[in-house]
Parts: C-alpha cells; sequence; structure tokens
C-alpha cells in the first residue's frame, strides 16, 4: 500500500461511526475539482503498512471503524490483506471507490462493511468530467455489485453546476434506480486539481431541492451533504 495519509479522528467520514482514515496515494481518474490533488500522482508511502496496524491497535476502544479512501484504494494489489488486516483487529470497515475496478470490489466485498462510490457523471459525460479513458461497462458492473450486495452502501455526486445539469442528473437517477442512498456533495473551492475551477460553484439550494425531488422517484433517500 501506498499510503499518502492518516486521520487520526473523523465523526463525518463513516457514517454514525467514530473512524481513523486512510488515505492511500495514485488514482487512475484526473477529475478537476480533486480536493486531495497531492494524492493523484505520490508514489511515497508516508506510513508503512505495519505501521499502520500497529497504530490502529492503539485505537481499539476509541473508535468503531477504519475508512480507506484515497486517491483510489482499488489500484492497490495488496488492499484486500490491508484490509483483513484490519478486520483482524476487530473494527468496521468502509471503502471509498471511484468504481473502476468491478473485480477488486468484488473481492473486497466479503470483508468491509460499507461502501461509497463515487458517480462522476452519467456514463455519457464521464470521460469529460474524470479527464481520463474509462471503461463505462466497469462502472456499471460496480454500481450492479454494490447494489447487490448485503453492505450498506451510498452512492455520492460532487456537484459543480457548469458540469452537471438537469438532464444529467435524470440520467444518473436512471443509472443508480433503486439504490439505497445518493448524496449530493457540494463542490466547494479550496483546494482543487484543476486550479481553474476556484471560481466555480455548485447549486444554490433552492435549485438542489429541485434536483433532489426529481431524484427521489428512483432513489430511497437522496440528500444534500
Amino acid at each position: 500500500m501506498i499510503i499518502g495519509g492518516l486521520q487520526k479522528t473523523s465523526f463525518l467520514d463513516y457514517p454514525d461511526k467514530i473512524s481513523t482514515i486512510i488515505f492511500t496515494s495514485g488514482c487512475n481518474f484526473r477529475c478537476g475539482y480533486c480536493h486531495n490533488p497531492e494524492l493523484i500522482n505520490s508514489k511515497t508511502s508516508k506510513y508503512s503498512t505495519e505501521e499502520i496496524i500497529q497504530f490502529l491497535k492503539t485505537r481499539t476502544g476509541k473508535i468503531d471503524g477504519v475508512v480507506i479512501t484515497g486517491g483510489e484504494p482499488c489500484i492497490h494489489k495488496d488492499l484486500i490483506n490491508f484490509i483483513i488486516k484490519i478486520k483482524e483487529l476487530g473494527f468496521l470497515v468502509k471503502l471509498d471507490s471511484n468504481g473502476s475496478y468491478p473485480d477488486v470490489i468484488e473481492k473486497c466485498i466479503p470483508y468491509i462493511d460499507y461502501i461509497a462510490m463515487d458517480i462522476k457523471a452519467p456514463l455519457y459525460k464521464y470521460q469529460t468530467v474524470i479527464n481520463s479513458p474509462v471503461n463505462i461497462d466497469n462502472i456499471q458492473k460496480s454500481i450492479t455489485l454494490i447494489m447487490k450486495s448485503n453492505l450498506d452502501y451510498e452512492f455520492r455526486t460532487t456537484v459543480l453546476k457548469s458540469m452537471l445539469n438537469i438532464e444529467d442528473f435524470k440520467a444518473i437517477g436512471n443509472l443508480i434506480s433503486g439504490a439505497k442512498k445518493y448524496y449530493l456533495q457540494k463542490f466547494v473551492p479550496s483546494k482543487t486539481l484543476d486550479k481553474t475551477l476556484l471560481k466555480e460553484s455548485s447549486y444554490t439550494d433552492e435549485e438542489f431541492k429541485e434536483i433532489i425531488a426529481i431524484l427521489q422517484k428512483q432513489i430511497q433517500i437522496v440528500e444534500i451533504r
């Protein structure tokens, strides 16, 4: 594992749980609005796997679970073994993924307790938003795997007004129709991979209400985050 960062305590990243967040380095996407741009190309690990495991042993009784995020965790070949080691310590594990590696997600499902997958855009606009080649079939496969699993899960989208319109959200609703939870994340122009996006904005609260009303026809829970 190439581990780019560690947050000892979070009350937000694992729903209803206290967690430690592990940030993996490296990502196959180049989303302009990425808020962890320093992780994308980093190949230097700040912590060894063993250092992380030893640290987590000190968190027993203080946290409920561990969030593995990125970057994109699924690019790491030893991800599953890492998850198993964390589970052996008695912690819940939440995995954050962009969904481009369904085979890895499928192998992780027996060992994780919660998964959050980013839906970057409707399928027809994916490559434009992520600024990278993408196998759209893999995105669809991951969505299906997650929805058919017995895991707690959520889908989520970072929303920039200039990138996603009402018709796009209708298409996303069709893409994840029947999903349990979908979160719309307001774009916050604080730190981005593409500095020109610092001038961009998200929708207003009133506009979000309209989008939510559309999505609620197909998805059980739709909320702004």
